[in-house]
């Protein structure tokens, strides 16, 4: 029997209200805080479905 590599994605998401005087500076303030790890997206924020693709075979 082959071995398959399947990807498996699915997408996380959440509104993010912040003062700023800009959108610009908005997303940078929203971004600087998710890379702090001030926001983690977790099992509440997910959307939709997962997906799978088979993306290849596996030697062995």
């Amino acid at each position: 029997m082959k071995k398959y590599i399947v990807e498996v994605s699915e997408v996380l998401q959440r509104m993010v209200v912040v003062e700023a005087e800009n959108a610009n500076d908005a997303q940078n303030i929203v971004r600087q805080a998710y890379r702090d790890e001030h926001i983690v997206l977790d099992s509440n924020d997910f959307i939709g479905e997962a997906e799978f693709e088979c993306v290849g075979t596996a030697n062995n």
